[in-house]
């Protein structure tokens, strides 16, 4: 009766067997099947090449080989034979090279330290271990020392020594106080790689007598301590008390605190230093700082970034470590210690050296009389390792002769290999920092094929799952492996099988007519060996009718289903599980055949039941939630989406169709509409569901139309009025046969990227759409205005082609047609494409220029001929710069401008041109590909434009009578200028405008003097410059002529614009006695006249402020002057106070803060009063308020308590 073998649904023989690869690099030691075959030594196991040992345990040093006949053992200790026979305490296991030293019933460890090396040694050769370093372990006492105290001032910084004592291995170092308890470390307290402890700086809670510094030696477990340090950290007064009452105890650090300070280096010292690691290990590098406030650390790589996932921070930032370094990770590395009164860097050089590691570590050979064969050992390091050759433990150079071998450095080419060329060869790289050692032997075998694996296995798989069937071999030469099916079936190929090279056959969707017998053949020069093993298909376990979800009252009864189909052949085994537990042991559950019952329903019982089918070969299982519940009124029915449909079967298996069986799930109270049908494309779309077919709701069968070479799966959803199902579970597996393809790829293109290729592309099909294997591409083309055959090629499953050698911008006809193993697609459509472009050849000539104005021109130019263009005309490009400036006369590089006109256009505007100037252009044609040549420069002028303003207008030197004004040329004069016009006219107190006077200036002149003007006066200004085009645009500026010379002098704010006038002459009287007396009397008989005036309104009446105004009616009657009886001698700047409380704004315009808050606005009835430029008052003292419109470019000149006066009086 045939061996049974089965595969569980995880596939874990898969992976195992895959992972067991038997090749011709190894002899198996099968004692049934392969006891006649000698093998050369090989090393299985050996202790460490530096093996620390515990001086308390007897010394134990492995060496263990495999080999046939067993290999026998010798060793060598610092070089020389060592002799087990003749030490009592030393034995060798038998049957092993592992060597026992005793050590325990007397002598030392220190007595068989040295270098050891095993060796092991059959007829075949020998194979020899690495040298292995033997030393015992060793945890050294603290040498014994006296710890002064230490006092330190709050703040200070401070590192306490551990230095332990040197141990193998190192010890590991941590600081605890008397009760074992870890001292506890932060940002400002930590211990550094050496194990000493450092503070950036102390604080009082420091204070402390047993820092104390432990070594833990892990290798014999003992701990060793250092002797407590005591640290006492003091304040200013404390410190200053212990002066006074003992000043000779203790070392002090002077009487001031601690001042903060910027971050300093306690480790490493200097700027710079020096790291270097090997290649592998744990890159460490350390910055520790002291200062106040505590410094934070920072790390970065210069001309480089830290690598993410091997990066890691220790000891609050203060280590960086960098595991598994190589290489790639050599570089100046920074730590940046900052606080908030500076920063400092250290930068440490790393540098990363590598011990030999392998490339290629060399293999063995297993070879017949007669190969050829090569042993190759390829190593790196830094510095680069060097390689040497040994033979069975000696080196090469000394080895007895072996014809078929030749060396060549970093490998053994061996020729025409006989039986006596069995040897074992060791390869040694070793470099500075440590060495490799690999043995691989040669072994020189003729041996027909065996079939290790036993005969007549019987296979079991579930449908539509992988089938694995074994075919283990040997043989010398290595044989070939061929799979047949049947008595009389042809060798199976890799299109639906795949043939491992450990002889392994897989079927990765095994279907119902994959079973059958299959025969492995194993063939060499020597024989043939063959064995059959049996292959049977299984239907899979399902679950067809599934626990529903249930809510039922306390006390009453709930029943679950659990239907399973299964293949006839297997038994299932049906459990029940509570909670992915096993169910109570209480009567009250029942299980038969599909049910489980739980009666008299209990709050405990409620949770997740789970019904777990399971065969020999799989498992399945379905969940359903217990709700319990109070008691409660019969409900209303409850309309719910339907339950998913179940036990889909299919049925009428054809090439191109199938008939799908499904039944419906419960329709809760709401008919079911339809049912939608799905399907899954395991082979090319796995996971992703499309769309297949919908039927009315009263049918449970479907005809399916199915395309080709698709492993289809299908799932049902039902439909009603409240909504959609979830799905049904998936069908089983369909394999529909492969076809050719029925339709070609899209969006076919062909466009040149060069001038002499023609790139094809095209968009690819999907593995849906290929129905078949071996999806292909027939490419065709030829050019379409000419003779010529079509030029194909078949290209594999891509989505461009590239034709070499095509003539320039050539017109060509393009197909892409689809094919696979099975045969060509329908033949596909013509496209037209174009050849590569290349840049035009002739400029554009007959360039014309016709200036329309100063800022356009128009350019005409004859077209290119279409053939010179060589690509798709996309128009033309017009280059143009400003060569020269015609009022200068001065040239200068200006940066050309661009402007393109798409098309076959062949003429264009130019705006926006400078007027007055001097231009350059040249045409080219462009295309696809770049720009041709230039045209012939054209060169044009622009005529005179109108100049822009003046770049300034400043109205210095004001007088009695006159005013000067300086102003800048216009920034662009777009022509030769011809003359200024100034226009100007007074502003009277009521801001009305006088007579405009028009005044022509010479264009050579900046400066010109206004005289006979009216004093006291505000005057606009208005300037602009003119060409013999035209005027420019204006500049405007105001300015007031003084009041008299000495005295009064100022300008109002101008325009949007204009710039400021300068004020003369200022006289500070503000400060002379007399003019403060004045002042006050000022001031009292204003504040007279005001109480009269509140005192007449309060009666209903108005001041007659108009009647005061027109009994001064005309201002020129009451000069200011020193000899009319006036006060204004008086007025000053400083006396031009605005109304606004509390302020005033002096001449150079900056408001500053007085003494005196006076202002006649205290006295009114807000901001709204004003003074006129004669000194009139505007406004009566009703109680309305009136604001004028805000004049947001102008002023008004600020009058003074003088002029308030007389308006007044």
């Amino acid at each position: 009766m045939p061996k049974k073998k089965h595969f569980s649904a995880g596939r874990v023989p898969l992976i195992l067997f895959l992972c067991q690869m038997i090749s011709a690099l190894d002899v198996p030691l099968d004692s049934k099947l392969l006891g006649d075959l000698v093998q050369p030594p090989t090393i299985t196991q050996q202790s460490p090449k530096d093996y620390i040992i515990d001086p308390r345990e007897n010394i134990v040093i492995q060496c263990e080989a495999k080999g046939r006949p067993p290999p026998s053992f010798s060793w060598t200790r610092n070089g020389t034979h060592f002799d087990i026979d003749k030490d009592p305490l030393v034995t060798m296991k038998p049957g092993s090279g592992t060597l026992v030293i005793n050590i325990l019933s007397e002598g030392k460890a220190e007595t068989y330290e040295g270098v050891y090396q095993c060796t092991a040694r059959n007829e075949r050769g020998a194979a020899i271990s690495n040298n292995i370093v033997v030393r015992p372990s060793r945890s050294p006492l603290w040498t014994k020392e006296r710890l002064e105290p230490i006092t330190l001032r709050n703040g200070q910084s401070l590192v306490l020594p551990c230095r332990p004592p040197i141990g193998l291995p190192p010890a590991i170092i941590f600081w605890m106080d008397n009760s074992f308890q870890r001292l506890p470390q932060s940002e400002r307290v930590s211990q550094g790689l050496n194990g000493d402890l450092y503070f950036s700086n102390v604080l009082p809670e420091d204070t402390r007598e047993d820092y104390i510094c432990y070594a833990r030696f892990n290798h014999t477990q003992t701990i060793q301590q250092k002797q407590p340090i005591s640290l006492k950290v003091i304040s200013v007064d404390e410190l200053n008390d212990t002066i006074a009452a003992n000043l000779s105890d203790t070392e002090f650090y002077g009487a001031k605190p601690s001042k903060e300070r910027p971050p300093t280096f306690l480790t490493p010292e200097g700027n710079e230093s020096l790291k270097e690691e090997l290649r592998g290990n744990v890159l460490s590098l350390e910055c520790i700082a002291e200062g106040l406030p505590t410094p934070v650390i920072y790390w970065i790589k210069e001309d480089g970034t830290l690598p993410v996932n091997r990066t890691f921070y220790r000891n609050f930032k203060k280590t960086l470590q960098i595991t598994q370094v190589s290489e790639a990770d050599s570089g100046n590395y920074q730590c940046i210690a900052k606080n908030t009164l500076g920063a400092v860097h250290h930068t440490i050089s790393v540098t990363v050296k590598a011990a030999p590691y392998w490339i290629s570590a060399p293999q063995n050979l297993v070879l017949s009389p007669g190969e050829n064969g090569t042993l190759i050992c390829r190593a790196n390091g830094n510095p680069k390792p060097r390689i040497g050759w040994l033979t069975n433990g000696v080196p090469v150079e000394i080895a007895p002769d072996d014809p078929s071998r030749k060396i060549d450095g970093d490998t053994i080419m061996f020729s025409n290999v006989q039986e006596r060329s069995s040897a074992v060869y060791q390869c040694n790289a070793s470099n500075e920092y440590g060495y490799l050692l690999a043995n691989a032997f040669v072994n020189v075998l003729a041996e027909p094929p065996r079939i290790l694996t036993s005969a007549n296995i019987l296979y079991q798989v579930i449908a539509n799952r992988p089938a694995l069937l074994d075919c283990a071999f040997f043989g010398s030469p290595l044989p070939t492996i061929e799979w047949f099916k049947g008595t009389k079936g042809r060798a199976l190929h890799e299109d639906i099988y795949v043939l491992h090279d450990n002889g392994t056959l897989e079927i990765p969707v095994a279907q119902k007519d994959s079973a059958g017998t299959y025969t492995c053949v194993a063939r060499n020069k020597l024989g043939m060996a063959k064995n059959e093993v049996h292959l049977e298909i299984k239907d899979p376990t399902r679950i067809i009718k599934q626990p529903e979800y249930a809510v039922v009252q306390r006390g009453s009864k709930v029943s679950f289903e659990c239907k399973v189909k299964h293949d006839d052949t297997l038994i299932p085994t049906i459990m029940w599980l509570k909670d992915n537990g096993e169910l109570p042991n209480d009567e009250r559950f029942s299980v038969d055949k599909d049910h489980l019952v739980v009666t008299d329903v209990s709050d405990d019982d409620g949770g997740t039941y789970t019904c777990a089918a399971n065969t020999t070969l799989d498992s399945v299982s379905a969940s359903a939630g217990l709700r319990v519940v109070a008691p409660t009124p019969t409900p209303a029915p409850i309309y719910d989406v339907p339950n998913p449909p179940f036990d889909l079967e299919l049925t009428n298996q054809l090439d191109k169709s199938v008939q799908l069986t499904w039944t419906p799930g419960d329709d809760n109270n709401s008919p079911i509409t339809k049912f939608i049908i799905e399907y899954e494309d395991a082979m090319h779309e796995a996971g992703i569901w499309h769309h297949q077919a919908e039927v009315s709701g009263t049918q449970t069968t479907a005809q399916l139309t199915l395309s080709p070479y698709v492993n289809y799966s299908f799932r049902v959803m039902a439909e009603n009025s409240i909504g959609r199902s979830v799905p049904s579970e998936a069908s089983e597996q369909y394999l529909t046969k492969a076809a050719e393809p029925d339709q070609n790829p899209t969006s076919v293109e062909g466009i040149g990227t060069e001038p002499d290729n023609l790139v094809i592309t095209w968009k690819p099909l999907n593995g849906f759409q290929s129905n078949g294997p071996g999806l292909q591409y027939k490419v065709s083309w030829r050019q379409k205005d000419g003779d010529d055959e079509w030029t194909s090629v078949v290209v594999a499953n891509v989505s461009k082609y590239i034709v070499s050698g095509t003539p320039t911008f050539v017109p060509y006809l393009i197909k892409v047609q689809a094919l696979n193993d099975v045969g060509f697609a329908p033949e596909p459509a013509a496209v037209m494409g174009h050849s590569g472009e290349d840049l035009p050849m002739v400029a554009p000539g007959n360039v014309r220029v016709n200036v329309v104005n100063s800022t356009l021109a128009e350019v005409h130019w004859d077209p290119v001929p279409l053939k010179s263009v060589r690509g798709h005309l996309q128009g033309y490009r017009i280059y143009y710069w400003k060569a020269q400036s015609s009022s200068k006369r001065n040239r200068r590089h200006i940066e050309k401008k661009i402007l393109t006109f798409q098309g076959s256009k062949t003429h264009g505007m130019l705006p926006g041109l400078q007027p007055y100037s001097h231009y350059t252009l040249n045409v080219r044609v462009v295309n696809g590909k770049g720009e041709g040549p230039a045209s012939t420069d054209r060169a044009f002028h622009t005529p005179e434009g109108v100049p822009s303003a003046p770049s300034s207008l400043k109205i210095v030197n004001p007088t009695l009578d006159s005013l000067t004004l300086e102003w800048d040329p216009p920034s662009h004069p777009n022509g030769v200028l011809t003359e200024y016009t100034l226009r100007y006219q007074p502003i009277n107190s009521t801001h009305e405008l006088g007579p405009l006077v028009d005044l022509k200036i010479p264009a050579n002149k900046t400066r010109w003097t206004l005289k006979h003007l009216n004093f006291s006066t505000r005057y606009k200004f208005y300037f602009y410059a003119q060409t013999s085009v035209g005027s420019g645009s204006q500049i405007t500026e105001e300015a007031i002529t003084t009041v008299d010379e000495g005295k009064m002098a100022g300008i109002l704010p101008p325009d949007v614009g204009a710039g400021k006038a300068m004020a003369s002459r200022q006289v500070d009287i503000a400060t002379q006695g007399w003019f403060i007396g004045l002042m006050c009397a000022v001031a009292l008989l204003i504040l007279i006249l005001l109480i009269v005036c509140f005192i007449r309104r309060n009666k209903g009446g108005k001041y007659p402020v108009k009647e005061k105004e027109d009994a001064h009616a005309d201002p020129e009657i009451q000069p200011m002057k020193e000899d009319d009886g006036t006060f204004g001698e008086y007025s000053d700047a400083e006396d031009h106070k605005p109304l606004k409380k509390g302020s005033r704004t002096p001449s150079d315009r900056t408001v500053k803060k007085e003494d005196s808050d006076d202002s006649l606005v205290d006295y009114g009835e807000g901001v709204n009063g004003q003074f006129n430029e004669d000194g009139s008052f505007i406004g009566q003292y009703s109680g309305k308020k009136e604001k004028e419109p805000a004049e947001g470019n102008e002023s008004s000149e600020a009058p003074s308590p003088v002029n308030a006066m007389n308006s007044f009086v």
